[in-house]
């Protein structure tokens, strides 16, 4: 059996799910048609690192935001892709278009809508408050909610497998 670490070593490519992910899965809806969501600063700053550590990052969300592409630009996320009428096959496209394989993929989501996608990937990840069916098909569930450090927990994962950590570390404390 393949363990978590073994998984880690191979990714190239993170995926991540948006709500309940990166968000605590809130929306604010205000008066005048926009939105507000809440975003937590470790996983973003672990986002910016682990793309300078060399790997890809993107978001498949299937909802369209005006935050979720403010906060991508913010962190220099290369792949945004949104209101996807299905996961799965945007997925294969992004794959597809990165010349990238499933087990060199991690994706974390949190609900049914990431059933498929969690079947495919190298490494399956859910939040500690996903739903029991994500949860029951992940190869790892962080400690953390969404949108409160989980996807900064599975960054550092992947990159302690990949021996990147330590340096990231000297570099980011001289």
């Amino acid at each position: 059996m393949t363990t978590v670490n073994e998984r880690a070593r191979r990714v190239r490519l993170v995926l991540l799910d948006v709500d309940g992910v990166l968000t605590d899965g809130s929306i604010v809806l205000h008066g005048d048609g926009s939105e507000s969501k809440t975003f937590h600063i470790r996983d973003g700053a672990a986002i910016v690192w682990t793309l300078r550590c060399g790997l890809t990052v993107g978001l498949l969300s299937a909802r369209e935001s005006a935050p979720t592409q403010r906060r991508a630009a913010q962190l220099g996320i290369p792949i945004v892709s949104q209101g996807a009428a299905s996961k799965a096959a945007e997925y294969a496209r992004i794959i597809a278009d990165l010349g990238l394989t499933d087990e060199e993929v991690a994706y974390m989501g949190d609900d049914l809508l990431d059933l498929a996608v969690l079947r495919k990937v190298g490494l399956a990840a859910v939040p500690a408050d996903a739903a029991e069916e994500a949860s029951a098909c992940a190869h790892w569930v962080s400690r953390h909610p969404g949108g409160r450090g989980a996807v900064r927990e599975l960054l550092e994962l992947i990159l302690k497998a990949q021996d990147r950590w330590d340096a990231l570390v000297s570099e980011l404390s001289s």
